[in-house]
């Protein structure tokens, strides 16, 4: 879409109000691995229906993650549900606000992302974001399945961080290699961490990480396997 005005964000949800956008194309043709981010809980601190950059605070062990996947080539990718919007909480225009200021913090850090992907729809949404089971809103895979399509990336090597089950879900779904559940301050995080560690199998697997500040440690020998 056009920008109509210097304080208007652009915006990147299509006609079916997903919001799909490539923030940077550094990786080349080659398939690789890729590391795919909750936000809330993972990214920034744990708020409810966080859009306000004033009450948002990144997590400096995911930001140290994100810069040692950029330095390794490994593509980052952000799939994050979005239901405030569906429910009226705020709307695309404070989503990009809020992003333009989390992309600031990380080139602050030397780190950036390469895609972000947002499911704005919800069970007890409004209008036609109200969705009962949309293909794109975690524990559904459509957003990791996008992200594949957009980008140069090979689901088999690819992990997710996420601090609830639907990430973990979500993920399986997808195809991934597995997934890091990490600690946040979300009040059912114990029973997620259940079921996240339920869903280990042969072909997918299940790490966990207590401390925000060693996700890279965690995440370093995934990444050696792939």
């Amino acid at each position: 879409m056009s920008n109509p005005s210097d304080d208007t964000p652009v915006l990147f949800a299509g006609d079916d109000d997903v919001w799909c956008q490539v923030v940077n194309r550094t990786p080349g043709p080659v398939r690789r691995g890729a590391l795919f981010l909750d936000r809330d809980g993972v990214m920034v601190e744990e708020h409810p229906y966080l859009h306000r950059i004033e009450d948002a605070r990144m997590v400096p062990g995911t930001v140290a993650a994100i810069r040692a996947a950029n330095a390794r080539a490994v593509p980052v990718v952000v799939v994050t549900n979005q239901g405030g919007i569906a429910l009226g909480h705020y709307d695309w225009p404070e989503f990009a606000r809020l992003h333009d200021w989390i992309w600031e913090r990380l080139a602050e850090a030397d780190a950036f992302v390469n895609a972000i992907l947002a499911c704005p729809h919800h069970p007890e949404g409004r209008g036609l974001l109200r969705a009962t089971n949309h293909p794109d809103r975690k524990p559904n895979p459509g957003m990791i399945l996008r992200a594949l399509d957009i980008l140069p990336i090979d689901a088999a090597r690819s992990w997710i961080v996420g601090d609830r089950e639907v990430d973990v879900q979500a993920a399986k779904a997808a195809g991934l290699a597995g997934a890091v559940h990490m600690r946040s301050a979300h009040k059912d995080f114990e029973a997620a961490r259940t079921k996240a560690a339920a869903l280990a199998d042969a072909s997918f697997r299940v790490r966990a990480c207590d401390d925000p500040d060693k996700l890279t440690e965690v995440l370093a020998p995934l990444w050696a396997q792939a």
